[in-house]
């Protein structure tokens, strides 16, 4: 818990309203990543929703 109290305060709050169990790691990752390629906080956090969409999809496709 104590990784996930150290992200910053936007990101936490999209890990808080976010449909699946995401590690502080993993949003991290594409968070920084996010950053470093010289998106906005915005950008980042639709980069996390396309994440987010596309394990959905997946997983839905999985359960038949």
């Amino acid at each position: 818990m104590s990784r996930h109290d150290a992200l910053p305060p936007a990101l936490r709050r999209w890990v808080i309203h976010a449909a699946l169990p995401w590690s502080a790691r993993s949003v991290l990752r594409i968070w920084t990543r996010a950053l470093q390629q010289g998106q906005s906080e915005d950008e980042a956090l639709a980069r996390l929703d396309a994440a987010e969409r596309a394990t959905l999809r997946r997983e839905s496709f999985g359960c038949a």
